[in-house]
């Protein structure tokens, strides 16, 4: 395990995975670049949740919305006039922080002692006021109350900050269209994915075969100008997410379902975390919302969280957004987005099931949960020990010796078109194995004159260090056999 996030941001960097952003200039804050071998995983997770989440589904298709839209459509959804955190600045260093996750940390760390476990809601009850221990549902002036009395740490200086009012942030950012910078050709980068899909809705009906219900998938870039305490790429202003909607029947057509459904999703995705990317079930929980936690679009929120090494931290969400988004866009564009059933002759606007995550996040979760120690008698080594499928590099092709690398070169090529490969000929056979380790590459094959006269290799494996000799006319359907 990671005891540190430094220690994670450091071996990222060391390693290929994580880059600091513009870091030739002195870097910028919140911003980061994937590395060679981190692009590679990065795309490794996408392909897999198209593979689980569209291509073995019947009932799923996929989009590709503009990043850039009618400014109307954040109108419509909200995020105009209510996309916003409650921000806070400390005086003494003119930082400016999101006040809800530092009460967020305060009640973590208070928590965990054993005299205010039980007693914790009561405690904020009789001396705030508040009736749940959400600080994000808390208004402001509890926000800053609790912030003050408290003495809530600066997390940059670990003091205790003297501390404004708290105040409303919106999160978009905001450009220009065109040669003019005025109200008329403002434009906002978009802070998700899914109002591209609800705008879409009628498009993707008349153009498929899809019937409700069915969803509509999307992978792409979303933009939040946050205030982030750290945690490394955990909450950063440019990220990925990958998102769905899934259109089911409305509580007036079919009551109940959309909560099946919404339960159907919870576990499905859970599912995937754990048998697809191989984060164990001890690092997952699932947290339903409060009421007052809720977004305005929804009849109930649940979100798979992770255990990160700062905490436990939300990875998926999974939100029952009823027919909120097509109402909304439906009065705004005056355009109708209603669903006409063929085989019941009904027209009905359809509920949504959301299920989405921050791939950036999910790379986060897959690289610590992957990550681990290895006592040696040189010291400790790392080894990531991925599942097959999401390994970002799938064999490593290493000469026993440099004289033996035509024959190496010569099975490179002929495995790289089928897996990303890695070839290595540098430094002695027993710390080229640990670099592959430490990428987390599953299979390392040895080329060596004695195996290979006779059209053989022997691969050692990562997690157990064994080694197996393998026909190289079988190579490809051996490996093929184990990434599936």
């Amino acid at each position: 395990m990671v005891k540190d996030m430094q220690t994670l941001v450091t071996f990222a960097k060391t390693h290929g995975f994580v880059f600091q952003w513009s870091e030739i200039y002195g870097w910028l804050a919140n911003a980061w670049d994937y590395g060679p071998v981190g692009i590679l995983l990065k795309e490794n997770i996408k392909n897999l949740w198209i593979r689980e989440f569209v291509q073995k589904r019947q009932d799923m298709v996929l989009l590709d919305s503009a990043i850039l839209m009618n400014p109307q459509v954040w109108v419509a959804s909200g995020h105009v006039g209510g996309f916003s955190d409650p921000l806070i600045d400390d005086r003494n260093t003119k930082e400016r922080f999101r006040a809800d996750k530092l009460l967020e940390a305060l009640i973590e760390e208070m928590a965990l002692r054993t005299e205010w476990r039980d007693a914790l809601l009561g405690y904020f009850q009789e001396k705030y006021g508040v009736v749940n221990l959400v600080p994000e549902s808390w208004p402001l002036e509890q926000q800053t109350a609790v912030m003050r009395w408290e003495s809530v740490k600066n997390p940059i200086t670990g003091e205790p900050g003297d501390w404004t009012d708290a105040k409303k942030f919106n999160l978009m950012f905001r450009t220009f269209q065109g040669v003019t910078e005025d109200s008329s050709s403002t434009i906002y980068l978009r802070p998700e994915t899914a109002q591209g899909i609800f705008v879409n809705f009628q498009n993707v009906v008349r153009s498929t075969s899809q019937k409700v219900p069915f969803g509509v998938a999307q992978i792409g870039k979303s933009f939040r100008n946050e205030i982030t305490p750290g945690n490394f790429i955990f909450r950063t202003r440019e990220f990925e997410q990958m998102e769905m909607e899934y259109f089911c029947e409305p509580e007036s057509i079919a009551p109940g379902k959309h909560r099946e459904v919404h339960t159907y999703w919870k576990n499905f995705c859970k599912n995937f975390l754990m048998d697809v990317i191989g984060i164990g079930e001890s690092s997952l929980r699932m947290r339903d919302h409060e009421p007052e936690e809720l977004s305005h679009y929804s009849a109930g929120t649940t979100d798979i969280e992770y255990r990160f090494p700062f905490w436990w931290g939300e990875l998926w969400g999974i939100a029952d957004r009823t027919d909120f988004d097509l109402k909304a866009h439906m009065g705004e564009s005056k355009q109708d987005l209603s669903y006409f059933d063929p085989y019941t002759n009904q027209k009905f606007i359809p509920y949504v099931i959301e299920p989405a995550v921050g791939l950036t996040r999910l790379f986060l979760a897959t690289l610590l949960s992957a990550y681990d120690e290895v006592e040696t008698e040189e010291g400790n080594r790392v080894v990531l020990r991925f599942a097959p499928r999401v390994a970002p590099i799938k064999v490593a092709i290493l000469p026993l010796v440099k004289k033996f690398a035509p024959e190496a070169q010569a099975l490179y090529t002929k495995l790289a078109p089928h897996f990303m490969c890695e070839y290595s000929e540098t430094g002695t056979i027993g710390k080229r194995y640990h670099r592959m380790d430490a990428i987390g590459v599953p299979f390392s094959i040895a080329v060596e004159p004695e195996n290979y006269e006779q059209w053989q290799v022997t691969i050692r494996h990562r997690d157990s260090g064994e080694q197996e000799i393998v026909a190289i006319d079988n190579l490809v359907a051996w490996v093929q056999g184990r990434i599936v």
